[in-house]
């Protein structure tokens, strides 16, 4: 049991965030709660537990930290890390349990916190919290020229998607018969009015995106993103894995 990081944690959410650890069970006095004060939702959840409950090949006693991920490609990326583990008693959703015994960096630890906070928030709050976000959208040649799109200018109107925002980064999958990454791009603007229907495709708003970088053809293709990142299919806007993203910054 890392006593020192369990208490280096507790001080950073208390620091950070104005709030007091709970506890709430008298069968686990060492089990501590943090909620939000508006909702009064768990943003956090710090227990002692045995190693054996979460890694069959480890003993002893561990503190473990639950947070909650917005995106349930980041939770599986983690999982398969040491350290990390599936959320342990809120199976649910994207709840992971981090090992507070040195295994994760404290500073790796507080960027879950600062996204376990965020994903629990209020949405009022999450509008406040909410940082740039990555994003992967698919397009179809089939309804607009996509690898023309940028011959002539950087910035372009695109179909919004649900969730993006204001500084997020989109990167454009090209269908068939390309098959592959090919922009990466920028958000200027969104909700722009917009009322389109045709041959099943309805677009209700835009955003405005800026061309920031292009890439080859061959250079991200589904096949890569099938097997190198665990992308098998790309229909609406979806996260982009951390290790994926690292290669097309």
């Amino acid at each position: 049991m890392n006593d020192s990081m369990r208490s280096e944690v507790t001080e950073y959410i208390k620091k950070k965030y104005k709030a007091d650890p709970e506890y709430l069970w008298k069968r686990y006095p060492d089990y501590a709660v943090f909620r939000h004060s508006d909702n009064r939702k768990w943003f956090g959840i710090i227990m002692n537990i045995s190693y054996e409950k979460i890694d069959s090949e480890k003993s002893g006693m561990v503190d473990i930290l639950n947070v909650k991920l917005e995106d349930i490609l980041m939770r599986d990326y983690l999982v398969s890390l040491d350290g990390y583990y599936p959320g342990y008693h809120i199976s649910r959703g994207n709840w992971i349990s981090i090992a507070l015994d040195g295994t994760v960096p404290f500073e790796a630890v507080c960027e879950l916190i600062d996204i376990g906070f965020s994903a629990t928030a209020s949405k009022k709050k999450r509008k406040v919290l909410r940082q740039p976000k990555e994003w992967l959208i698919p397009s179809n040649p089939k309804y607009y020229d996509i690898i023309h799109a940028f011959d002539d200018t950087d910035t372009i109107d695109w179909k919004q998607g649900a969730g993006i925002i204001k500084n997020d980064i989109v990167y454009i999958y090209v269908g068939a018969p390309v098959s592959a990454i090919m922009y990466r791009c920028k958000v200027l603007e969104t909700d722009i009015p917009y009322n389109y229907h045709s041959d099943g495709l309805t677009i209700k708003a835009l955003m405005k995106i800026k061309l920031l970088k292009r890439y080859e053809a061959d250079q991200f293709t589904f096949e890569r993103l099938k097997t190198d990142f665990g992308v098998f299919a790309v229909r609406g806007p979806r996260g982009v894995p951390n290790s994926l993203s690292a290669l097309l910054k």
